[in-house]
């Protein structure tokens, strides 16, 4: 198994346990979300993803700031509950996904050797979102990270990072259990 492989497991078994805490909601998806974009870094260059490298330097900060609002101390409780997006946030995220997908495509277009810019960008701008959303504990966070999920599974396999395919296929599969099982904790 040569240097670039091997990587990639390790990066897909990280992930594995970061989306096991996800799902479970607790705050240690936030220790492997330090530990997974450290690795996945190494891989979205080999690969010449660079939205993809891109958005994995924004989750390491984010994983940060992840811990630190989960932990926040809420009206007594030791850890934030999951609670509903206010409507008045669905323009914000919105306009962000916008924004972010049109600056990322443009320099990925016109500033990397991409072979899938706009598919990039699609997904790093989401990711963008869905992590943001992630971070405020919002139920509906895993409506992005779905569709995240969905297609990055097919772009990694057009690129040829099978077993981060996989990984995605099944984050798909566990995103969509994973928003019901939310649901139900916040009711």
């Amino acid at each position: 198994m040569n240097l670039d492989t091997a990587v990639e497991v390790l990066g897909t078994l990280v992930g594995v346990i970061y989306l096991y805490w996800e799902y479970k909601a607790s705050h240690r998806v936030w220790y492997a979300g330090v530990a997974m974009p450290a690795l996945s870094l190494w891989v979205y260059w080999q690969a010449g993803l660079y939205a993809d490298f891109g958005i994995n330097v924004y989750y390491l900060f984010a994983a940060f700031y992840g811990l630190w609002s989960w932990k926040r101390d809420k009206g007594g409780q030791r850890y934030s509950p999951i609670t509903s997006m206010p409507v008045k946030m669905c323009w914000l995220m919105g306009t962000m996904f916008v924004v972010c997908f049109l600056a990322i495509g443009w320099l990925l277009k016109n500033y990397t050797p991409s072979t899938v810019p706009w598919w990039d960008s699609f997904t790093t701008a989401l990711s963008v979102v869905g992590l943001w959303m992630l971070a405020r504990k919002w139920v509906q966070q895993w409506v992005p990270w779905i569709i995240v999920d969905t297609v990055s599974a097919g772009l990694y396999i057009y690129k040829g990072i099978y077993f981060f395919a996989a990984l995605y296929a099944v984050y798909t599969i566990v995103a969509i259990m994973g928003y019901f099982a939310w649901k139900r904790k916040m009711q």
